[in-house]
């Protein structure tokens, strides 16, 4: 029994990312996937890093903790992303009859006198 199977395994509350499943060629040339049709499927956890995408390959028993995981991510990134654009709308309602009477009052042209004597 390995190290890592004694102690369960803890998914975080979040993670950014998202569960799918890879499919791929080993490489040897004897295998079953060497023809194409029976490809090796692995779960993994696809997330970005440094501008590169990462995949970490996930335990059959993790695999459900951490699609939830990520769900809860979505899920508080969408409320925090409808916070701020409520949070934006409300500063530009607020700003908004200042800066029209001030922009009025500067693009009026000034009437000239059309009597001159």
């Amino acid at each position: 029994m390995r190290s890592r199977d004694k102690v369960p395994m803890r998914v975080p509350e979040m993670l950014r990312g998202t569960v799918v499943n890879n499919s791929r060629r080993c490489g040897k040339p004897n295998c079953r996937c060497a023809t194409g049709e029976a490809l090796h499927v692995r779960t993994v956890l696809s997330y970005s890093k440094a501008s590169r995408t990462r995949f970490l390959t996930l335990p059959q028993e993790m695999v459900e903790p951490v699609r939830q995981a990520t769900q809860r991510y979505r899920e508080a990134r969408a409320r925090l992303e409808a916070q701020g654009e409520a949070g934006l709308t409300e500063l530009v309602n607020s700003l908004s009859p200042h800066s029209r009477a001030r922009s009025r009052t500067r693009s009026q042209p000034q009437r000239r006198s059309t009597s001159e004597s």
